[in-house]
């Protein structure tokens, strides 16, 4: 490069940061400036390095089909990367690359994304891996879309190279503000050239060397642009330059030089999507050796060159300026010639949809059938494209704008796809498309997990869905759901009766499958317990492809129950093999919600490490999708692991935080969830007053409501009796008490009846009847033999010693109270901690828990030292590289070491210590 001298230090210092952690560097400039010189040469550097690099250089031209850049940028992996993928994922792969059969049904646009990131997580375990974009601006969406999935994902030693105009827009750049650390993403802006810099180039490029007044004259007149001074030197040959010279008026005069086959062999490779010598040999009529004569004369003229089979321009200003340059009617009529030659259904499509100005029914029929086509490779996006195409060309149906919504719901896009149907629903009558309509409405709100509107729309659809027994049941079961979950309990039973009733009648077995799970949840939730042979009825019929919500389905739902029903082991199991497979498809908006089920699992069983693990993925998965559910179960999982920890304003911080994001949902009922999590810290701190504050819309829910108090619904009475006990409230703590055990001994919940009988000693004692107060924490650690909560349990031990200590039995007490603080410092609960150490009579001792790691910490620090690489781990632990990667710098830090063979070393002598 000629006078880059800071631009070549700037890629250097890049690639320096990119074998340590995730960076990227966006080099931005005008058209013509230097931009692709210097990405170049990053990534000709990257490949001295040793860096695997997978790259693109995208044209306009291909800006519009389906993953061609993604299919690029994976070209050069091996194939055995590739097939180690989870089959979701090679499938997936297999469609977007063209390998081989990939079946009939339809790709999923997440499961492509994943396996990206496999890929180069994958690679990146080996060795430093780069990724570079040339004009980002021409990148495909579908490719956008799985680029910008891994963008906020990336771990270990991964740079991202990319290059993109200056006047494009900024929400292009798809790595700003996405890698781990903002100051990681770094931007350089490429300035012109000066006048010596510029005569250089001219005399290597086209081997002038013009007088020194010429030069000055091409400097002013480009300022500095070293493609447009390129241009200006090539036409000073002929003739004077005049100072209203414009760069078009440059490409316009080079090409009008070329002989009339070539100019039109150029116009074929400016509007092909990839050209090669035989796609232009077809577009011309003419043989292949005659094809490759024509563009001889283009490429003495430096107007294009080769790489490999594909015929590249020298730069995209040139093929930009040919195929603008073309009168409209010689676009369109090559565009017709490339409709007959390609192969491809949305390519075909697309050249058909540029050859007119008014498409006629075989445009528009292309057009639908490339649109059904993108949509079954996982290109959601490009398919509602596609259909725009044919709607702004005549085509507008109120059939391609529900089409279009319903390719938007299944890219995620859920705001893009509710305004196209709300915009359209009130103007259709009665009928088959009006259902279908406010079905895919139905399914967005259900999927942002909006419940007012959930129901409205499901009302609605129901209303004028009469004689469609299978719309109808579907919609059952997702209104059958937001009722349940809005705490409509006898509605969202006579939902799911009907949704039983008419899948039956169907024999549609996907719908009999959730519609069964649902009833054994609404009965459970409803007090009647879970009824286990409804349930492996609904995993009997279970179809893997149904399109009803994951959330909904059976699998699910049975494993919500078996943990809600103190089978705690089995339920996580169980919800961990469905989170595998997610992981594997993709499916983050799902993945959001199993990460909270998953999280409360692992703390119910007092797994902290598991527990802090699940939240710090479910805080990088919200972070990533940015919608307000993920970022409240975010949130919401991050108090909890605060409040255990004793951080305090962590917990309030985010509580409050989730509180707003539920606001913006419309789901007072999950407020619960949130507020739960605010009134143990409440508890744990001493401040009994505000916890019952905190807890006032989840007491007066439940008083408002006829349900039982099951895990899923009274997780926090235990702390509301026993702040109401602490506050002299005994009358109001015995009728929560007194009901809460009710529920226990009618269900034979072990977690209720032992935390249950912890609250009636806590009122007995605060009577002043301690004998019948020590009998009742007796029998209540009798029921915590029945389920594995190791902190219940611990609570209930203390409560055990506070009561042995007032009756004098002093060895009892000690003995509970040192096994209840045993449990609460290997669970890293110092508040509770801190309370028995009091009740020992004791000052605190031990540890600071800064200053060793957590158990999150803890369990990848031992996993990584056993030799495991990070993806190994995360496959371990149920959660992405990027998190164990997170792990490791804080245990490095921790441990004062920088290195896995340090680490090794450290763990080995703590076991030769223990």
């Amino acid at each position: 490069m000629v006078s880059r001298d800071a631009e070549c230090a700037a890629v250097a210092r890049f690639l320096d940061a990119a074998t340590r952690e995730p960076s990227s560097l966006l080099i931005e400039g005008e058209a013509g400036i230097g931009k692709t010189t210097i990405w170049l040469a990053g990534v000709e550097q990257a490949r001295e390095r040793d860096f695997h690099v997978l790259a693109t250089r995208p044209a306009q031209t291909e800006s519009v089909l389906s993953y061609v850049a993604l299919a690029d940028l994976l070209s050069r992996v091996d194939a055995t990367v590739l097939n180690s993928l989870p089959h979701p994922q090679r499938l997936a792969l297999d469609r977007v690359l063209l390998r081989g059969d990939a079946g009939d049904a339809p790709t999923d646009p997440r499961a492509v994304a994943a396996a990206f990131l496999s890929v180069i997580e994958t690679l990146a375990e080996v060795g430093p891996v780069l990724i570079g974009i040339d004009d980002l601006q021409w990148l495909d969406p579908s490719s956008a879309a799985a680029v910008a999935f891994a963008a906020r994902r990336l771990s270990g030693a991964v740079g991202v190279i990319t290059a993109m105009r200056s006047d494009a827009s900024p929400a292009l750049d798809l790595f700003r503000d996405r890698l781990p650390r903002p100051e990681s993403s770094r931007r350089l802006v490429v300035g012109p050239l000066s006048l010596g810099a510029l005569r250089t180039i001219v005399a290597r490029r086209l081997g002038l060397s013009l007088p020194r007044p010429t030069m000055v004259r091409i400097h002013d007149i480009s300022r500095g642009n070293p493609f447009y001074a390129l241009q200006l030197a090539y036409s000073s040959v002929d003739g004077e330059i005049s100072m209203q010279t414009t760069l078009s008026d440059l490409v316009r005069a080079r090409v009008s030089e070329l002989g009339t086959a070539a100019r039109e062999a150029l116009l074929a490779a400016a509007c092909a999507g990839s050209p090669t010598i035989d796609l232009i040999a077809r577009a011309l009529n003419v043989t292949h050796s005659r094809a490759a004569e024509i563009l001889d004369e283009a490429e003495g003229h430096k107007l294009i060159h080769y790489e490999g089979h594909r015929v590249r321009f020298s730069h995209p200003l040139l093929a930009a300026g040919i195929h603008a340059d073309a009168p409209a009617p010689r676009r369109r009529r090559m565009h017709a010639t490339l409709a007959g030659i390609a192969t491809e259904p949305e390519l075909r499509a697309r050249h058909l949809a540029l050859s007119a100005t008014v498409a006629d029914e075989q445009t528009l029929h292309s057009l639908d059938a490339a649109a059904l086509s993108a949509a079954n490779r996982g290109a959601p996006g490009a398919a509602a494209e596609l259909l725009d195409l044919a709607i702004g060309l005549g085509g507008d149906t109120p059939e391609r704008h529900i089409r279009a919504a319903g390719h938007h719901l299944h890219a995620a896009n859920f705001n893009e796809a509710a305004t196209r149907l709300i915009q359209i629903i009130d103007t259709l009558p009665p009928g088959r498309l009006g259902a279908e309509a406010l079905t895919l409405l139905a399914k967005v709100r259900t999927a942002e997990e909006n419940l007012a509107e959930a129901i409205a729309v499901l009302t609605r659809l129901l209303a004028e869905s009469a004689d469609d027994p299978g719309r109808r049941a579907h919609a059952l079961i997702l209104l059958s759901h937001a009722q349940l979950n809005a705490a409509q309990f006898d509605e969202s039973a006579r939902s799911i009766d009907e949704a039983v009733t008419l899948a039956t009648e169907l024999d549609r077995s996907d719908l009999l499958s959730a519609a069964l799970a649902l009833r054994a949840m609404q009965n459970f939730a409803s007090g009647r317990g879970f009824d286990d042979e409804t349930m492996a009825h609904a995993l009997a019929l279970e179809d893997g492809a149904s399109d009803i919500p994951l959330v909904l389905r059976a699998p699910v739902n049975n494993a919500l129950l078996l943990a809600w029903t103190g089978q705690l082991q089995r339920g996580h199991d169980a919800m961990m093999a469905v989170r595998r497979q997610s992981l594997d498809r993709g499916e983050e908006h799902e993945l959001a919600i199993l990460d909270f089920h998953c999280f409360l699992m692992a703390l119910w069983r007092g797994d902290l490490a598991d527990a802090g693990l699940l939240a710090e993925d479910a805080l990088e998965r919200a972070n990533a999708l940015g919608d307000p559910e993920p970022v409240c179960i975010g949130l919401t999982t991050r108090a909890a692991l605060a409040a255990y920890a004793g951080h305090e304003q962590r917990a309030r911080d985010d509580v409050a935080e989730a509180l707003v994001q539920l606001q913006l949902l419309g789901t007072p009922p999950m407020t619960r969830y949130p507020l739960a999590m605010l009134a143990f810290l409440e508890v744990s701190l001493g401040n009994h007053a505000a916890a019952l504050s905190a807890l006032e819309p989840a007491l007066a829910l439940i008083d408002s409501t006829p349900m039982a108090l099951e895990i899923m619904i009274g997780l926090f009475v235990p702390d509301a009796a026993e702040a109401m006990v602490a506050v002299g409230r005994l009358d109001d703590a015995e009728r929560l008490i007194e009901r809460f055990l009710d529920d226990g001994r009618r269900l034979d919940r072990a977690w209720i009846l032992a935390c249950g009988g912890r609250c009636r000693a806590m009122l007995l004692a605060a009577r002043g009847d301690v004998d019948a107060a020590a009998n009742a924490a007796q029998l209540a650690m009798v029921e915590h033999q029945r389920v594995p909560m190791p902190f219940e349990r611990a609570r209930t031990q203390l409560l055990v010693g506070q009561l042995e200590r007032r009756q004098r039995h002093n060895q009892a007490a000690s003995a509970a109270l040192n096994e209840a603080l045993q449990t609460f410092e290997q669970l890293g609960t110092p508040l509770w901690a801190e309370r028995t150490r009091t009740e020992l009579g004791r000052a605190n001792v031990g540890p600071h828990r800064d200053a060793t790691l957590t158990p999150s910490e803890q369990r990848v620090a031992e996993l990584a030292a056993s030799g495991m690489t990070n993806r190994d781990v995360a496959a371990a632990l149920f959660i992405s590289p990027k998190t164990v990667e997170a792990n490791l710098s804080r245990i490095y830090r921790k441990l004062g070491i920088n290195s896995r063979a340090a680490l090794g070393r450290r763990m080995a002598e703590e076991l030769g210590d223990s």
